[in-house]
């Protein structure tokens, strides 16, 4: 069963989570594998696109953001563009879409940041947005303040927390085809009097020597071991020396767990947006409109009879109504 495990470090300004995604990741996998028109994901992109489901549940879970939490991370290699989105209840789903072949060894730059185009987007879309209000979006390159390519997700998300947030963050990422996993250590403002003027010494990014200490034990953690081995095991041979407050574990119902949002309804506002002619010229061309969820596979069909019916619908709304939902 997936889970999520978050814990704070009592007295520091110092938190973490873990995530163990089982069911969920191998269900993503699944219904890959059994598209027939795409077929399984080359290993180096089951791993990152692994990796990038866990990263999103672990940030999604620490920010409580009520709204989905997308990850993408898209350039000018093979893989064109990889997506993990997690909801709010920790319901998530992720696609990559591939164009040319992966080398089995292939590493981060290979496959999508060729010629340092490869660019980290996180997107917070609220749930119930206001009248105008846009989804937040932060962007950074796949390269580090001297130019140098970054080979390790874990590394890109560290970059983008530190120029995007200004935060401290620790990350340790890893998937195969059973698990996706990770641990993430987050330093915290310094709360008191000295910060009031202004942030004191202690609080300053890579100044902090209590998350110095707690991230130089994280990074000991090997792939392996977080793939392996249960949440429990890992923070205490991790953290033995440590206090720590753990939360309720969020699993099951309330836990990481495989859910797409797609439907009817969204694939016919789709199939409204290329407008009717368009629409008309596939019905021509092939007699019916078939479109597949990357996520999920599912697909949907619409015949002469269902395309004519999403545009009588839209000529029939009120003036000034919108046929969005």
């Amino acid at each position: 069963m997936s889970e999520l495990h978050k814990f704070i470090f009592e007295g520091l300004p110092v938190r973490g989570v873990i995530v163990r995604l089982t069911d969920a990741w191998t269900e993503i996998l699944r219904r890959r594998e059994s598209n027939n028109a795409t077929g399984a994901y080359p290993a180096p992109v089951r791993e990152l696109l692994g990796q990038m489901a866990a990263a999103g549940v672990l940030m999604q879970g620490n920010i409580k953001f009520n709204g989905a939490l997308v990850l993408q991370i898209f350039g000018d290699g093979p893989v064109k563009v990889a997506v993990a989105e997690v909801q709010s209840d920790l319901s998530l789903r992720a696609t990559a879409t591939v164009l040319g072949p992966v080398d089995a060894q292939a590493t981060l730059s290979q496959m999508v940041n060729l010629g340092n185009q490869g660019r980290c987007a996180i997107t917070l879309d609220p749930k119930d947005k206001l009248p105008g209000q846009q989804a937040y979006q932060g962007v950074v390159p796949l390269f580090g303040d001297r130019k140098e390519k970054l080979e390790r997700l874990s590394e890109v998300l560290e970059h983008y927390m530190l120029q995007s947030e200004q935060l401290d963050t620790t990350l340790v990422l890893a998937a195969n085809d059973q698990v996706a996993a990770g641990l993430l250590i987050q330093r915290l403002p310094v709360q008191g009097q000295a910060n009031l003027g202004g942030s004191s010494r202690e609080d300053e990014i890579g100044l902090n020597e209590h998350y110095n200490r707690i991230a130089i034990l994280a990074r000991s953690l090997k792939q392996e071991e977080l793939l392996t081995l249960d949440v429990d095991t890992i923070l205490r041979r991790l953290f033995w020396e440590e206090r720590l407050l753990r939360f309720e574990p969020q699993a099951g119902e309330t836990g990481p767990r495989f859910a797409c949002t797609c439907s009817r309804e969204r694939v016919s506002q789709m199939i409204r947006s290329l407008g009717e002619a368009e629409a008309e010229s596939i019905l021509a061309e092939r007699g019916h409109i078939e479109v597949g969820c990357d996520f999920c596979g599912q697909q949907y069909h619409f015949d002469p009879v269902d395309a004519a019916q999403i545009f009588t619908a839209a000529r029939q709304l009120p003036p000034g109504s919108s046929a969005m939902h």
